[in-house]
């Protein structure tokens, strides 16, 4: 602890040949796939904030796989996506992920996973032709409580524990010092030891998810750390990324889902599985009632689709609350008396155990809502409720980060594909699920698939760049007390005043995240605002940001904990900044439903069905953003 106390921790320096920053589903499909193609003497190493058996969006488990091809064209899987992300997708990601990702879905069930079959093929298994329990025409129905348990597992077992480290978090990507064109090392810290660890490498793959709590979250009081998305996801990968120079996409989007009041349970199963209906206050079908909307706002372009755009029923839905026409409630008894129809007593017990099994698999808070307040679904309705926004790449949204696609598809633009599937503007900068813009809709399946996919991407990499030395272009020692700065400051300040958590000198990470969710929430299109800003408001919160990242410096850390905390809002601030730049750019409301440009209210096919673009210069602190023309290359 005397170490700690004088900010002197303990310094690890490694040099690998690869190194992969996460935990979560793509750092697995890394992991596994990795070895099957590395050199004998290739060093690979796997860092991950958290522990891989409980890490990443899959922590918790799943109730369904939602990507998986089956018999379904993988063109159709593009058709699906651009239709839900409103007509602006990267097509030749999708596409890529589509034709690849049955095979991952077997290895899952090669490794144990439970899957649901049709009845009378229990025994069988996909690869022998066995027809998997659907919940619509990509999803699959998984016995899933241990989905990430064993996946982790594979990945652990290929990859060799001892290439394993956990509890690190990783919080700085450094440039090499000879070309600021490209990515040579990381670092990052310990969150059980006073150690700082530094790694060099040839190429790293950067997986940390997306971004939760960058908005206020509906969960107050006991329940604030209650969202939808794991909390420890703080825009580490799109921060870090663009710290280091690489091109972000479609910052603007961000996922804003509907789910169970409170509790945040998914609704897809019961919306896909067991037919159930939604209703306004007034016991009308809304999306029934509200279709003439669609055309109104001219969204009727883009629904050649399979099914409605994710923020088309969440823009259908925010109507009637703003109208006073609320609550939103899933009629849960009517869908399960309907199936019971049919159905032997015996067989209806089975129904009301899938009911609830739907989310002990992945979301036991809802469990807990239901009996705290005396629900049975089978007799009572429950509130639906859109959540606070969330920044994420592989769900129904598509921030991210501008890779390069593969290089065998007709019609793709020579600029989207730079020699490794996979890699950033950044040389050596890899990234996949979440880390991947313009490409929603992989899910957990098919964010495995991205890390499989980059994995022999890197290792093409590195065989290229054999003779190349890595050169950090700043300092250990800078870096080292740049970490640890907020332990300084703790530790300079701390006897000021008699009470540690009020001091002019410093502000605690709890304090400054408040500001943070707050400020997004106000200015950016939250839930205090229905979804909705505009210009001027944009323009107030560019300068409280500023200020926030300014007064972000003067953080504290009285232990690792908060050290961590600290470090995750200082993830988190530069994602919201990028979000909100980006929403700033785009003049026009292309995602109804997740946010609302006020003073561009329509959509704007002529001038923005384009990418939109953006990179950020650490030196200067500044923004350029560009548009990027769309292309379909999927009739």
């Amino acid at each position: 602890m005397a170490d700690y106390a004088f900010g002197n921790p303990e310094i690890v320096e490694e040099e690998v040949d690869i190194l992969i920053i996460g935990g979560g589903m793509a750092a697995c499909g890394t992991a596994v796939e990795i070895v099957q193609w590395a050199d004998s003497d290739m060093k690979i190493k796997l860092v991950d904030k958290a522990a891989m058996a409980r890490s990443g969006a899959v922590a918790q488990g799943l109730s369904a796989i939602n990507t998986y091809m089956g018999d379904n064209d993988p063109a159709d899987y593009v058709r699906m996506v651009r239709t839900d992300l409103m007509g602006i997708i990267r097509e030749d990601l999708v596409y890529d992920v589509g034709r690849q990702v049955d095979s991952s879905v077997h290895l899952f069930e090669e490794w144990g996973l439970p899957m649901w079959k049709q009845p009378g093929e229990e025994g069988k298994k996909l690869t022998e032709g066995a027809k998997p329990v659907r919940t619509g025409k990509w999803q699959i129905m998984i016995n899933g409580e241990s989905y990430k348990w064993i996946v982790a597992e594979a990945a652990k077992k290929a990859l060799g524990m001892e290439n394993i480290e956990e509890r690190i978090f990783v919080v700085k990507l450094i440039n090499d010092k000879n070309d600021p064109e490209r990515v040579a090392g990381a670092v990052g810290f310990s969150v059980r030891d006073h150690k700082v660890h530094v790694y060099k490498f040839k190429a790293c793959l950067l997986v940390c998810g997306g971004a939760v709590n960058v908005f206020r979250p509906r969960s107050i009081g006991e329940g604030t750390g209650r969202a939808w998305y794991p909390v420890w996801n703080a825009g580490s990968t799109y921060a870090m990324a663009a710290e280091v120079g690489a091109e972000l996409t479609m910052m603007e989007n961000r996922f804003v889902p509907t789910r169970f009041k409170d509790g945040y349970g998914p609704v897809g199963a019961w919306f896909l599985l067991f037919k159930a209906k939604a209703y306004n206050g007034l016991d009308e079908d809304y999306s029934a009632k509200n279709a003439d909307m669609l055309k109104q706002h001219n969204y009727s372009n883009h629904s050649k689709g399979h099914v409605m755009g994710t923020c088309l029923r969440n823009h259908l839905m925010l109507h009637e609350m703003r109208e006073g026409l609320g609550p939103i409630l899933m009629d849960t008894p009517s869908a399960l008396a309907k199936l019971a129809e049919t159905m032997t007593p015996k067989e209806i017990k089975h129904l009301e155990a899938e009911a609830w099994e739907d989310f002990l698999d992945m979301t036991i808070s809802q469990c807990g809502v239901w009996a705290g307040e005396n629900i049975e679904p089978d007799k009572e309705m429950s509130e639906l409720m859109p959540t606070e926004p969330y920044l994420l790449g592989s769900h129904a949204g598509c921030a991210g980060i501008w890779v390069s696609g593969p290089t065998d598809l007709p019609g793709v633009p020579d600029d989207w594909s730079w020699g490794y599937r996979g890699m950033t503007t950044v040389k050596g900068l890899f990234t996949g699920g979440d880390g991947v813009g313009a490409s929603g809709h992989k899910f957990s399946s098919g964010s495995f698939t991205e890390g499989r996919i980059a994995a022999k991407s890197m290792v093409q990499f590195v065989r290229d760049n054999k003779d190349w030395k890595p050169e950090l272009d700043t300092p250990v020692s800078k870096l080292v007390e740049e970490i640890y700065q907020p332990v300084k400051t703790y530790l300079e300040h701390k006897d000021y005043t008699t009470a540690e958590d009020v001091n002019p000198h410093y502000i605690t990470p709890k304090m400054l995240q408040f500001r943070l969710q707050k400020l997004m929430d106000e200015y950016v299109a939250g839930i205090s605002t229905w979804y909705q800003t505009n210009g001027r408001l944009l323009g107030i919160a560019e300068k409280k940001l500023q200020m926030l990242k300014e007064d972000s410096l003067k953080m504290r850390a009285k232990d690792l904990h908060e050290l961590l905390r600290a470090w995750e809002n200082y993830h988190r601030i530069l994602t919201a900044e990028a979000h909100m730049r980006h929403i700033q750019f785009r003049e026009e409301t292309r995602y109804p439903g997740y946010y609302y440009r006020a003073d561009f209210l329509d959509l704007d096919d002529d001038n923005w069905r384009v990418f939109v673009n953006s990179k950020y210069n650490r030196a200067t602190g500044e923004w350029t953003l560009r548009k990027v023309p769309y292309v379909q290359l999927i009739k």
